[in-house]
């Protein structure tokens, strides 16, 4: 990783919008098609580039260029409005290539929800077309230092003045727009969006975690940054109502999970297949022919296959609540579906990145193949949100008739 000193300078240059235009992907199928030939080409490197902290800057293009950044868009904004189902499977795709490439623009789809959400018309056009044509959404909203992770520091003023320090700021150094979330005068949160090169704004690439190491989730600085007053959205309205912007997140998120349960047993696979060696007792030429690993490989085929299937699930209770007017209970029914598969896809993407070695055996081990990112990035990542509340959530619905908090997290 580069010192301080140069990742700050890195971080300074502006970031141009595309030179081509992006596609604009018009179904499911080709959003699904686009993901498959991102993740062929993430896969080639993504183990070098873990080792060595090389960001994928190239294959951020290619997934901005394909159209893959515009696909949860609405219709009537020019976008393909894929379903739920799909934009999971999107994730999970790249993810199971490269788990860093598949986070890095995890919060821009949270973010275009939230300005469906809650923006002005006005805001949504510009917003929506902006990305349409090819700028990327990063993320300027967790701080450290706070008592949890709702709690900001951040402020902005009536006149667009804006100071605070934010951390975790995936996507923002390949961000054309940075979504701050702020409070304003009035103590509510407020979301702003920063052209890239605006005075005041800094990020830093400072990101030092043992697991999505590429991701760039590191500092950004807001030193009296000038707020044009029509970009920033009131996102605390979207509270006011009942709403599935946490449930959209956490698919996303649980997603990845998935993608990074898939690449270890896909790896897992392979080495057993190609270069383990057998147990002494088990008395076969090959290990693919003990019958313990066989049956491991096929608990954790099965343990995947059901995490799967509930996150299909999760998208398709997410598509039917969104195609109707949202009520309490129909947001805490897609809240809960998620927060179920999440349960599961943080589950298997250890269980898978961890067995990994304990089928494929000590040679797996070696620096020279980097297969402990699986677990390092299964690690990392699931601990966006604790699952054990994902248990209570669920326990207290289902038991209780409980409706979940109203939040990112669930």
């Amino acid at each position: 990783m580069s010192s301080l000193a140069d990742a700050i300078v890195q971080s300074d240059l502006d970031i141009a919008p595309l030179l081509l235009p992006a596609q604009v992907l018009r179904n499911d199928a080709q959003a699904i098609k686009a993901a498959h030939e991102l993740a062929q080409v993430a896969r080639l490197q993504a183990a070098k580039r873990d080792r060595q902290r090389k960001l994928p800057w190239a294959e951020i293009e290619q997934f901005t260029r394909s159209g893959l950044g515009s696909i949860s868009i609405p219709r009537e904004h020019g976008g393909p409005q894929v379903s739920f189902v799909t934009l999971a499977e999107v994730f999970a795709i790249i993810s199971a290539a490269d788990p860093a490439l598949g986070q890095i623009p995890q919060n821009q789809f949270g973010i275009l929800n939230l300005v469906l959400g809650s923006a002005t018309e006005v805001q949504k056009k510009q917003l929506f077309k902006s990305v349409l044509d090819g700028w990327r959404i990063g993320n300027a909203g967790p701080e450290r230092g706070t008592r949890n992770t709702l709690e900001l520091k951040a402020r902005i003023t009536a006149d667009g003045v804006l100071n605070g320090q934010k951390f975790y700021s995936t996507g923002a150094l390949f961000a054309h727009w940075v979504a701050v979330k702020a409070l304003n005068d009035d103590g509510k949160q407020v979301l702003a969006f920063i052209r890239r090169g605006t005075p005041g704004l800094r990020i830093v690439d400072d990101w030092s975690g043992f697991g999505q190491r590429t991701t760039a989730s590191g500092t950004i600085l807001l030193n009296n940054v000038q707020v044009d007053p029509e970009l920033v959205v009131d996102n605390w309205r979207i509270n006011d109502t009942p709403n599935i912007q946490g449930a959209v997140s956490q698919l996303i998120q649980a997603a990845i999970d998935a993608g990074i349960a898939r690449g270890a047993i896909d790896d897992a696979i392979d080495f057993v297949k190609t270069r383990a060696r057998p147990w002494i007792d088990a008395k076969v030429e090959r290990a693919s022919d003990d019958l313990y690993v066989i049956a491991d490989i096929g608990k954790l085929k099965i343990e995947l296959h059901a995490a799967e299937a509930l996150l299909r699930k999760a998208g398709q209770v997410l598509d039917e609540v969104s195609a109707a007017p949202l009520t309490a209970e129909s947001a805490a029914r897609a809240s809960i579906a998620v927060a179920e598969a999440k349960v599961l896809t943080t589950e298997i993407s250890l269980l898978a990145s961890e067995k990994l070695f304990e089928l494929a055996g000590s040679r797996a081990t070696l620096a020279e193949f980097n297969l402990d990112r699986h677990w390092r990035n299964a690690r990392v990542h699931t601990l966006h949100d604790p699952v054990r509340w994902k248990y209570y959530a669920v326990g207290a619905y289902r038991l209780n008739g409980t409706l979940p908090a109203r939040h990112s997290w669930i």
